[in-house]
């Protein structure tokens, strides 16, 4: 199949009306230009046949397009100057060339780096940087034209590339040496031992992060969780800037659970605040202590002892999140507390928690008498809390995996679940991260919604959902997760035949060979009554999202522009960063450890959103803005440091990075 970009990230099938929707056996393709006449034309290796030769005729059939060609010759034994980069500057922006014409073993492309230009004709600028940092610079080039240029011989700016970036950038990073002295380490572990069916490992979705004066010397002061077999730590901030781990003999003592999440908030009402850490993770059976959640009191001086309550009720549990909220106006601070997972159940729904705070510190689940429909309600990753009905009292929005972001009002202490009625019923996504803010200027609470993003193997729609289908299908006492999503009109299972048939040896005798396990669907495989008795979930929205509040009782789910849906969004931070009276978002996210069937989902390095006030947000990358975000990106927070704006950012099985900005 060959598709047509139509920017955006948008492509169509164009094969037939390309003349190249030929079957065939193949299994290798390289472009170059073959006639010399600016357009690239198509080779197709084939197993057990003749090559294809496909000529492009867009030259002939599109006289009013331009082209711009280069040969480069390199110096030294680099002689088709590998790693030179092209850029050409027009009136209709930016066009970029890398010199990289390696296709895989053996295969190379037209070594000729070959610029389609549109309607351009002549180009103001092209600059060439090459291996050796030398720069060459060519003004007000005329198109359809071959450029020889020779790394040797040309004259060349004999400047270096990274001084020409002039742009003064509202983010500088700073190293974190000497200024926060923390790298997170992730256990060895692997989730796909347990769950053989599922493609995403849930294990490495740490460290999260809360900030606040712990020991009231006015400095902002932060904590960072720890995996499994790692403690966290308290950093208290000194008055050069400077931060320190403080308590570490209490976090050793509790370092064999991992933290999954936590808050700050002032438990005791002793005006100062203590910690709540959330224990999780698909480590641990459900009869494991390492699952009881941690209350750390405050002594007022940041010093800390670890409450022996059961938390956050009588039994082990992989909690999620934590927020606190004074939900009944009573003065204290009482706590939300999700649940992620059942151990060795994943999908099987989990619980919220409502916690009752006495005013000395002790909670009390209280859920079952004002919020019963939190019971099962899903496998929750975040939760909000705001006030979402204008009564000036807190409701609850909530989020999780293969959930819909569900919402609770407070209905004169009571919880009522009105995910319907404010039009979310199928909002079912693979929701990792919210938070809040009035995005649009109209005097309601708004949301930012971290999903999985579009770029992957997975879609889904309202007609067309990815689906999960949870039972133990053999009955052999353990769980099976069968996931499947569309192709076209049917939707088939992701699982491999082997690894199906491995998981459930039943269906060997069914499948015994590849071709009978090709096109069945999940009713094909599985009885009526398997499915029935199976807990179905369904993802219908993968982008992340705002949840824009329409003031009239009901929200709307508006999908985040294109280069939020690049991965997995697993941090958000919303604040306004350039002043301008707006909210704006920062995203972070990433996830490496998936099944290579899937494959590992990298391609994003932060993304500032601009706002403009109106619910709209323009696009700022790294180059720009200066914030540049590398690896898997879990939380961020906002401190200050010595009069200086600081975000620092936290890392899976990484160390933190520290953003300034002004």
């Amino acid at each position: 199949m060959k598709y047509e970009n139509e920017g955006q990230f948008k492509f169509v099938d164009k094969a037939g009306e390309w003349g190249l929707a030929e079957p065939s056996h193949s299994n290798g393709s390289a472009y170059g230009d073959l006639d010399n006449d600016g357009d690239l034309d198509l080779v197709i290796n084939n197993v057990n046949m003749p090559a294809f030769i496909f000529r492009n005729h867009s030259v002939e059939q599109n006289p009013d397009k331009h082209y711009l060609k280069f040969i480069l010759e390199g110096g030294g034994k680099n002689t088709q100057a590998i790693g030179t980069k092209i850029t050409l500057y027009t009136g209709e922006g930016l066009n970029y060339l890398e010199q990289m014409p390696v296709r895989g073993f053996q295969s190379s492309v037209d070594p000729r780096p070959n610029f389609g230009l549109g309607n351009v004709e002549s180009i103001d600028s092209a600059v060439i940087e090459w291996p050796d940092q030398q720069i060459t610079v060519l003004k007000n080039i005329p198109a359809d034209q071959t450029i020889l240029l020779s790394e040797d011989s040309v004259a060349s700016l004999h400047i270096n590339s990274a001084a020409q970036d002039n742009s003064v950038k509202s983010f500088l990073e700073l190293k974190p040496e000497g200024l926060i002295d923390f790298e997170h380490r992730e256990n060895d572990y692997v989730d796909f031992y347990r769950e053989k069916l599922i493609y995403h490992m849930l294990s490495t979705q740490g460290p999260k992060m809360a900030s606040g004066d712990m020991n009231g010397d006015g400095l902002d002061d932060f904590y960072i969780g720890g995996a499994k077999g790692f403690p966290g730590a308290l950093f208290l901030q000194h008055q050069d800037g400077t931060f320190n781990a403080s308590n570490k003999e209490v976090f050793e003592k509790d370092k064999a659970s991992e933290d999954t999440d936590v808050a700050f908030f002032d438990a005791d009402n002793d005006n100062d605040l203590d910690i709540y850490v959330t224990s999780g993770g698909t480590e641990f059976s459900s009869s494991s202590s390492a699952l009881w959640d941690r209350l750390y009191i405050n002594d007022g001086k940041g010093n800390l002892t670890r409450s022996q309550q059961p938390l956050p009720v009588g039994q082990f549990e992989s909690t999620s999140c934590v927020r606190p909220g004074d939900y009944d106006g009573d003065g204290t601070m009482e706590l939300f507390v999700g649940v992620r997972l059942r151990p060795f159940l994943y999908g099987v729904p989990g619980n919220g928690y409502l916690l009752e705070n006495d005013g000395k510190g002790n909670l009390v689940n209280v859920s079952d008498s004002i919020a019963p429909d939190l019971k099962e309600i899903g496998m929750i990753t975040d939760m909000c809390w705001s006030d979402l009905d204008g009564d000036n009292d807190l409701d609850m929005m909530i989020v999780g995996d293969w959930m819909p972001v569900t919402v609770f009002i407070n209905e004169n202490g009571k919880f009522q679940n009105r995910t319907e009625e404010f039009g979310l019923s199928r909002s079912n996504g693979w929701w990792n991260t919210l938070s809040s803010g009035d995005f649009d200027h109209d005097g309601d609470i708004d949301f930012v919604a971290g999903n999985h993003g579009l770029n992957s193997r997975f879609k889904a729609s309202a007609s067309k959902p990815v689906s999960m289908y949870v039972n133990d299908f053999d009955f052999n006492g353990s769980v099976e997760q069968v996931v499947s999503y569309y192709n076209g009109d049917t939707a088939y299972p992701l699982a491999l035949k082997h690894d199906l048939v491995n998981q459930i040896p039943s269906l060997k005798e069914k499948y015994a060979k590849y071709e009978y396990y090709r096109w069945q669907t999940v009713e094909d495989i599985f009885s009526p009554d398997q499915i029935e008795s199976s807990v179905e979930l369904k993802a219908y929205e993968l982008r992340t999202s705002l949840i824009i509040n329409n003031g009239d009782g009901s929200f709307s789910v508006e999908p985040l522009p294109i280069f939020a849906q690049l991965s997995p969004v697993y941090a958000t931070l919303v604040n306004d960063f350039d002043w301008d009276g707006n909210l704006d978002i920062l995203i972070g996210g990433n996830l490496y450890h998936v099944k290579p069937e899937v494959g590992r989902y990298d391609a994003s390095y932060g993304l500032l959103l601009q706002g403009e006030g109106n619910g709209d947000f323009a696009e700022i990358f790294p180059g720009e803005s200066g914030l540049r975000l590398e690896e898997q990106i879990r939380d961020f927070i906002l401190v200050t440091s010595k009069g200086r704006k600081l975000i620092i950012v936290s890392r899976n099985n990484e160390s933190v990075q520290v953003f300034e900005y002004n």
